[in-house]
């Protein structure tokens, strides 16, 4: 019995936190450039004498699902869009760098463009912008402004692009992406940006909410189980009581 009670509780763990992957794709739906994660788990065979013939399913940390979000126009020259591969270069929490796909950004008080509260890394640091009556975001990510009082264009800085391997990403707490190694990644000079777009979330609603009710199918399932599995141990602790 306790096989069946084992395998079965590891099996609900895996299940609940599936569901709260899923959950958590689904408020996402419908947040600027975000990436889907995925459950995943693999057999771990429990070690001691005897044959290895007792497995448990053994969760791994969230996948992500890399594939690109749909482009939405928006016509906003704060609004920006990444084609094809790459990333947005923003500074953390922590002060370190880390890369978003979102790209609606915003003007601080003090003219420093943030995406979601972050400072947007230039070639330089955090880029500043001074007053400017007009902006223009070239496709390689160079901002340029035109003085309030109007005038020619001044370059304000080049938002720092980058395209790592996506495969050497890891998604952190906080949303953004970081390299498994430290340290802050090149600028890529053939990463494409698109003013006046941006990218929604890669999350299939409908293919969550379909992978949910599955999930709750199976914890339901693996409940039952467990629940079997107490019965047959207190029927056979009441035979050997004899009663």
């Amino acid at each position: 019995m306790d096989r069946l009670l084992y395998t079965a509780m590891s099996g609900a763990q895996h299940a609940m936190m599936a569901q709260g992957i899923r959950a958590n794709n689904l408020a996402n739906a419908n947040t600027q450039g975000f990436r889907a994660d995925y459950e995943q788990a693999s057999a771990r065979f429990l070690e001691g004498d005897g044959l290895h013939t007792r497995a448990l399913a053994q969760s791994l940390p969230a996948g992500t699902n890399m594939a690109a979000g749909p482009l939405q126009a928006t016509g906003r020259d704060l609004d920006i869009a990444i084609q094809g591969e790459g990333f947005i270069a923003v500074q953390s929490e922590g002060n370190d760098e880390g890369y978003t796909r979102a790209g609606n950004m915003l003007i601080s008080p003090a003219g420093e463009l943030t995406i979601n509260g972050r400072p947007v890394v230039g070639e330089d640091g955090p880029l500043v912008l001074p007053e400017f009556s007009r902006l223009e975001i070239g496709r390689d990510g160079t901002v340029s402004v035109t003085p309030p009082g109007g005038g020619a264009q001044i370059e304000g800085g080049r938002i720092k692009l980058v395209r790592p391997d996506e495969g050497l990403l890891k998604k952190g707490l906080d949303g953004l992406f970081y390299p498994e190694q430290p340290g802050a990644l090149a600028m890529d000079e053939e990463v494409v940006i698109k003013q006046g777009h941006l990218e929604g979330a890669n999350v299939n609603v409908v293919e969550e909410m379909v992978q949910t009710m599955a999930l709750g199918r199976q914890f339901e399932l693996q409940v039952r189980a467990m629940k079997t599995a107490d019965d047959q141990a207190r029927a056979g602790a009441r035979l050997i009581r004899g009663s």
